[in-house]
């Protein structure tokens, strides 16, 4: 057996609105974010605690995380998934001709909730592939830009790029990121962020 696995893939990233819950944390509304591309994980932490004895290092307290950024890159949201990251609270109805259209209007009443994200690493291991179900239990999505070009003679794909902070949760342990065990099937690992973001056993 291989000394460890390599990453082969990133997939079905999911979004669910957080409540702290008086330190007891739930999730509502899981819904798939978007269809996933990529994913980079930044974070940071508090300074090594070092004590001297003896003219060397003789005892070591590592860091521990502080904050953090995730980014993830995603084919395109479509509307449920940014008014639920976005907050977007006002919708004005628009009549052109003889239809309908709703607009999501960002306004003041706009405020960007805390919500629970996860994905799915897909991993290979002597030629078996395994998939690792990944959340993070809170975390806040910036305001969402936009980057697009005009088509050449070829389509160009454009893809999207969210970035949340990411925030330790309100229970008594205070959760940044959990990660389950490889599943044997991307359809198990989905089931499992489900879970961990309160939807369906």
């Amino acid at each position: 057996m291989a000394n460890g696995r390599v990453i082969t893939g990133f997939s079905k990233p999911y979004v669910a609105l957080y409540d702290a819950n008086d330190g007891n944390p739930r999730y509502t509304g899981v819904i798939p974010l978007a269809r996933g591309v990529q994913v980079s994980l930044a974070i940071a932490t508090s300074g090594n605690t070092q004590l001297y004895t003896d003219n060397v290092s003789g005892e070591n307290v590592g860091g521990k995380f502080t904050n953090g950024t995730v980014t993830l890159t995603v084919d395109g949201l479509k509307d449920d998934a940014r008014e639920l990251i976005q907050g977007l609270k006002t919708k004005s109805e628009v009549t052109v001709g003889s239809a309908k259209v709703n607009v999501y209007d960002y306004d003041d009443t706009q405020k960007v909730p805390y919500v629970g994200i996860g994905f799915i690493v897909r991993y290979m291991e002597d030629g078996v592939t395994t998939y690792v179900p990944v959340v993070f239990p809170k975390a806040s999505f910036s305001v969402d830009g936009l980057k697009a070009q005009s088509q050449g003679e070829n389509i160009s794909f454009q893809t999207q790029e969210l970035t949340a902070t990411l925030m330790r949760d309100d229970s008594a342990t205070h959760k940044w990121r959990r990660v389950a065990d490889a599943q044997t099937t991307e359809d198990l690992a989905e089931a499992v962020i489900k879970s961990l973001l309160g939807g369906a056993q």
